[in-house]
Order: structure tokens, then C-alpha cells, then sequence
């Protein structure tokens, strides 16, 4: 039996063919060849339909401890989850597959965990971050959302959202196994993201875990999958479900 990686990366992907000319994942294999503690690399597929399922496949024959991961098309938060309960992982970090947190940030993830924090999180907005400008109303739309975060779910977190985030195996199963709004894999028809950092921040206060957000380099890299004011609606519809998942009792049995 092949001994356990001390780090699992875990890449979702959804029609990346843009990113994969920009050879993003040749640089996350570059860094991680560098560094001495075994690792290994999931990338976890969302039902892609633009040829990335087949160049993911043609990558990872490269690179022995790169896997794909395919799936239904069911949304970032599915498709993260099943990337990081296949992983063996001592520990766990999810970063987006545009890189636009560099996985060289990492290192200052690690500062956390090694005293003692069992989740670790990346943060834009925090002092000493540093962010490239974003058009203004996909700022002011994570910050009115994460007031609303603040407000009804997490206090205290100032960036929710950032996908760059380091979890020991132990969290992540917790976690992950107790998602109740983005548990299940169903079928989608857009590329939603949705509000799943927020449950998974959500269970790790409410069971207790040690949360540590670490100022992070962040670039903006343009898309055309975040509708304003109909994402913000449909995450809001989230957190309030999550809250109603609460009330209801739903994740006082997986703890």
C-alpha cells in the first residue's frame, strides 16, 4: 500500500480550456516538485464539455501523482467535496483552477496550521493582502454579501468566499460529510458557485474547529459566469437555508 501524501491539492474544473493554455497547472506540478513533503493533485472535473475532460486526462498520464476526477455536473461545491474525500491528505487545500491565489500562498497557510489550527483559510480583504482591482460591482457585491455573512451565519470572517483553503483530514471529513445545502451531486445547468464556503466556515464554528484567515495575493482574471444580481440573490437564498438546515437539527447528527 503506497504511503499517504502529506498534501492533497484539490483543482475543481469547469470548461477551462482558457486556463489550460495559460499552462496554470504546469505551474501548481513546477512548485509542488520543489517542495519535501509528498503531495499529490486532484483535479476534480464538473461535468466539462469543452475538451478539458480529455487535456486533464492527457496531463495527469504526464505526472503520476495528478488524478482526474470526473463528475456530474452539479456545481463548485459537489464537485470540491468530491475532490476532497478522495484525497489522502494529512492535509487539504482547495484552490481555483485559474490560480488567481497563486499555490505558492500556501506557505503562509502553513504558518497557521502548524500551530494547532485545523482550518485555514485564504483572505482577500484582510490588512496586508494583495489584490489586483476587480470591476467595481463584483467588489461591492462580495462585500454586501459577506455583511450578510457576517450578520446571519459567520461572524467574524471577513473573507468567506476566497477559494483558497487548507483543511486537516480530520476537518475535512467532518466538514464535508456534514455539507447539508451542497451535499448531494445533482445535475446543474450553469456554472453556480453558490454559497458552500459559507456552510463549510458555518459547521467549523458550530462544531467548535480552530479557524485561522491569513491575508493572501489575489488577481482578478475575468469571466463571464458571475451574474450580479442573480448570484447574490441565489447566495442569499443559500444562507438562508443553511440557517433553516440549522434550526431544523439537520447538522446536529454529524458531529
Amino acid at each position: 500500500m503506497s504511503t499517504k501524501p502529506y498534501l492533497s491539492i484539490i483543482i475543481p474544473s469547469y470548461n477551462e480550456m482558457e486556463n489550460l493554455k495559460r499552462e496554470v497547472l504546469d505551474k501548481v506540478i513546477d512548485y509542488l516538485t520543489k517542495q519535501d513533503y509528498s503531495w499529490e493533485v486532484i483535479l476534480s472535473d464538473d461535468g466539462s464539455d469543452d475538451g478539458t475532460i480529455k487535456k486533464l486526462h492527457q496531463f495527469a498520464q504526464k505526472h503520476p501523482q495528478v488524478k482526474v476526477l470526473e463528475n456530474v455536473h452539479a456545481g463548485k461545491g459537489p464537485t470540491v467535496k468530491a475532490g476532497m474525500l478522495t484525497a489522502r491528505g494529512a492535509w487539504r487545500l482547495f484552490t481555483d483552477f485559474d490560480q488567481s491565489t497563486p499555490i505558492w500562498e500556501i506557505e503562509k497557510l502553513w504558518l497557521r496550521a502548524k500551530h494547532g489550527y485545523e482550518v485555514v483559510i485564504g483572505s482577500r480583504e484582510m490588512v496586508g493582502s494583495i489584490r489586483d482591482d476587480e470591476p467595481w460591482y463584483r467588489h461591492l457585491m462580495g462585500r454586501g454579501f459577506n455583511i450578510l455573512v457576517q450578520m446571519l451565519a459567520i461572524p467574524g470572517i471577513l473573507d468567506t468566499q476566497c477559494g483558497f483553503k487548507l483543511f486537516s483530514a480530520q476537518a475535512t471529513k467532518l466538514l464535508f460529510n456534514g455539507l447539508q445545502v451542497y451535499g448531494q451531486q445533482e445535475q446543474r445547468g450553469d456554472a453556480f458557485t453558490g454559497a458552500f464556503d459559507v456552510e463549510l466556515l458555518f459547521l467549523a464554528k458550530k462544531y467548535g474547529l480552530k479557524i485561522s484567515e491569513v491575508p493572501i495575493e489575489w488577481h482578478h482574471r475575468e469571466s463571464d459566469r458571475v451574474d450580479p444580481i442573480k448570484d447574490s440573490l441565489r447566495m442569499l437564498r443559500d444562507i438562508i437555508w443553511i440557517k433553516i438546515a440549522d434550526l431544523k437539527g439537520r447538522y446536529k447528527n454529524n458531529v
